[in-house]
């Protein structure tokens, strides 16, 4: 099983969304997701492909969430469908044997899921969050360590997490940590992927 670590999500960040692709591939963060509901498809295209152009031929996969349409013509690494989103099996005929990953709220979810033969699966809100703006009930980290405990694939902890808690994600046996507001609110970048990278290997 190949694990991640560090999955960077961006949403509405500070920093432009290239700079972003930059520091990531410069720090070898392995995902980085391209999550923008808000904007145009135009709009998405074009951050797509520049993303697409900075990450090619590096260690960083790129991921485009919900829209099979954008991630063919990115040419993305992945797509990550939600659980409101086409099915795995519709997408599969707009990508092809492009890499999904498939979210998840629940145990049950989890479980499901799994039957799909996904590369990854995202668990979560592990905590409360709003970087959503209708987020499900926090599983906890007793459902994370039960979820990570029978997947077959990489399990991505998100929702929520920050470096006051992050411990607690990793004792529960997460290999894969998804993480939005703390490292799109911030312009010191490279420091925080530091500190949280830290975590994993320090």
């Amino acid at each position: 099983m190949n694990n991640f670590g560090l999955y960077i999500i961006i949403t509405r960040p500070h920093l432009p969304h290239t700079t972003i692709a930059e520091r990531c591939v410069a720090n070898g963060i392995k995902m980085l997701q391209l999550r923008e509901k808000h904007l145009s498809d135009k709009e998405l295209v074009k951050i797509g492909k520049d993303i697409r152009s900075i990450t090619k031929g590096t260690k960083t996969a790129f991921v485009v969430n919900d829209r099979s349409d954008i991630a063919v013509i990115c040419e993305a690494d992945y797509l990550h469908l939600g659980q409101d989103d086409i099915t795995i099996e519709d997408a599969r005929k707009i990508v092809g044997d492009m890499k999904i990953g498939l979210s998840t709220h629940s145990i049950e979810q989890a479980k499901e899921a799994l039957t799909k033969k996904p590369d990854y699966i995202g668990f979560g809100p592990v905590y409360p969050t709003n970087a959503k703006v209708n987020p499900d009930p926090p599983v906890g980290t007793g459902k994370l360590k039960e979820v990570i405990s029978f997947a077959d694939v990489p399990v991505v902890a998100i929702g929520g997490i920050f470096p006051e808690n992050i411990r607690n994600i990793i004792d529960a046996g997460a290999k894969n940590i998804a993480m939005v507001r703390y490292f799109m609110q911030t312009n010191d970048f490279d420091k925080r992927v530091k500190d949280i990278k830290c975590f994993f290997d320090c």
